[in-house]
């Protein structure tokens, strides 16, 4: 560190005046020079120019433990202390999440649901417990609503739907969507809150007609859907609050980019091991199919 500083401040100070406060002799110094970078700073300075790399591919989004998992995946042998360092010395670090806002209407006069749910969040195979919400996105171009339907055993995004207009059609085409792509069978649960879209008539005999029980937040509760509020916490930081989308095709394009390439299939979540939603359901087959 003493050589270091040394030949960081060499054009500021002789380099005699330097060795001599750092109690260092100018020969030790100029033997260090010519000895080169040590292994160990080769190593790091390897491992930084694959940290960027990450970081980049990750949107900016990747703590070290994200990192860590990321790193090891790629076959490098690293520490997490290590790569915390790293990105701590070198400014590299994960954009900070807002708090969300609750923006449900529960104010009609349809049936609610029980909350069958009752937090728990814990799943053991796919398509047993589903869980919707809707969230905002701002453009200059006015709002562009976002519903969505999650499973919760693998956070994997399942179903969604984007509109200028907050209706019950908005939530209709997600749960079609959901439907189609996952086929699930009679012992599903669809959890929500007790807005008005998916308190509606509609809502409630498409899900019947698929078999799959109704469940829904209590009143004023955001927690008890806590997973898709997290998810849309996790977008807005990820993506939304970091761009300034001109129409709302521009940002239909954005989101769908993000959902379906980065999130469900590249991105590593903590709850799941640090496994992408689709690596984690394929995982869990093989598994299945092995047992």
């Amino acid at each position: 560190m003493r050589y270091r500083f040394i030949g960081a401040e060499k054009t500021n100070y002789p380099i005699t005046i330097l060795c001599r406060a750092m109690q260092v002799s100018s020969s030790g110094y100029y033997a260090f020079m010519q000895r080169g970078p040590s292994a160990r700073a080769l190593e790091n300075a390897k491992l930084l120019a694959e940290i960027k790399e990450i970081h980049v591919e990750s949107r900016g989004t990747y703590g070290s433990p994200r990192m860590y998992r990321e790193l090891i995946a790629r076959g490098c042998v690293v520490s997490p202390g290590r790569v915390e360092r790293l990105m701590r010395e070198n400014g590299i670090s994960a954009r900070r999440k807002r708090r969300f806002k609750v923006t449900t209407d529960s104010k009609h006069n349809s049936p609610v649901a029980k909350n069958l749910l009752d937090r728990a969040f814990a799943v053991e195979a796919v398509d047993r417990k589903w869980a919707g919400d809707i969230t905002y996105i701002w453009t200059r171009e006015g709002w562009l609503y976002l519903a969505v339907i999650l499973d919760l055993f693998s956070r994997r995004v399942v179903g969604w739907a984007m509109d200028h207009r907050i209706d019950r059609r908005l939530v209709l085409s997600a749960l079609d969507m959901a439907l189609t792509v996952r086929e699930p069978s009679d012992d599903l649960l669809h959890h929500s809150d007790r807005g008005s879209q998916y308190a509606s008539d509609d809502y409630r005999k498409r899900l019947r007609a698929a078999g799959i029980t109704c469940s829904m937040s209590r009143k004023g509760d955001c927690w008890d859907n806590a997973v898709v509020e997290s998810f849309f916490g996790t977008l807005k930081q990820e993506l939304v609050h970091r761009s300034d989308f001109e129409t709302r095709a521009e940002a239909r394009s954005a989101i769908f980019e993000y959902i379906e390439v980065f999130y469900n299939r590249w991105r590593r979540h903590s709850y799941i091991g640090y496994m992408s939603p689709a690596e984690f359901e394929a995982a869990a087959l093989t598994a299945a199919l092995a047992a």
